[in-house]
């Protein structure tokens, strides 16, 4: 299925992805299987590809499913992936399997959000982050990114706040990078409005930045492993992660052992 479209929005599109991708024609060429020529001839409109053109190119530039379908567009041809709502039907066998694996992580906290870090489902642990946090800031759709940074959500117990919110931040924009999102820089922007303006420390690794959380048992000292599916053919699918959180020490360990041992007695 074909649809009508500005015949030069393609090639603007397949000139504004390699841009962004760093990539020259050849290099395109070259991962697509085709000629620098036919990338050249696509760029300047002097060639309308097919529907299997699109997507290779689309696959050799690393594009999400979401700007795959957008590419599609662009040239002219419906989006060929689907965006369930997470209750679909069809993605109960996913739920399912998903919630397992959050049920599976206890005692320690787990989570699964959306590309803007919308939470859409959470493990009972993940109660230990909501402790003190207003009313307002737990308003659906919870924001973890923000819930984490707001100085009246978890912030206010982060020890290492400056270390770690910058690691948030710097890991999301290496995100829009990849994928230029206008609400996503958005939320980089509020975000970093909300960090101190202090350096990060000399210990400060960008990519390994564990979270030092204060609560009523005790400092927690937490390291966090995110897991993508990537086999998804949804585009709503494709871009969940699922977030959790390990026990970077002994004692964090007992400690949510602990509490997870008090919630079950209290039930």
């Amino acid at each position: 299925m074909t649809t009508v479209t500005d015949p030069g929005l393609f090639a603007r599109e397949l000139r504004r992805w390699r841009g962004t991708r760093r990539l020259s024609q050849l290099d395109l060429a070259i991962r697509a299987d085709t000629t620098q020529r036919y990338v050249s001839y696509l760029e300047q409109g002097r060639s309308r590809p097919g529907r299997t053109v699109v997507l290779r190119l689309a696959e050799s530039l690393g594009l999400s499913l979401r700007e795959r379908n957008a590419l599609l567009l662009a040239a002219g041809y419906a989006p060929v992936y689907a965006e369930s709502d997470w209750d679909a039907p069809h993605l109960a066998p996913t739920r399912s399997a998903l919630r397992s694996v959050l049920d599976g992580h206890l005692p320690y906290p787990a989570l699964i959000v959306d590309a803007l870090g919308r939470v859409i489902e959470t493990n009972a642990a993940f109660a230990l982050f909501l402790e003190g946090v207003p009313p307002e800031l737990l308003r659906e759709p919870v924001n973890v990114r923000r819930l984490a940074l707001h100085p009246d959500g978890m912030a206010r117990r982060v020890v290492n706040l400056p270390d770690w919110g910058r690691h948030i931040t710097e890991a999301l924009r290496v995100r829009a990078q990849l994928s230029p999102d206008p609400d996503l820089d958005d939320l980089i922007a509020e975000l970093e409005g909300y960090l101190p303006t202090t350096a990060p420390g000399p210990d400060y690794v960008g990519f390994a930045v564990p979270l030092r959380l204060r609560t009523g048992d005790g400092e927690l000292r937490l390291i966090t492993t995110l897991t993508s599916i990537a086999t998804a053919v949804d585009v709503s699918l494709a871009e969940l992660h699922l977030e959790a959180f390990l026990p970077a020490d002994a004692a964090t360990a007992e400690i949510l052992r602990a509490r997870a041992e008090r919630t079950a007695a209290a039930v």
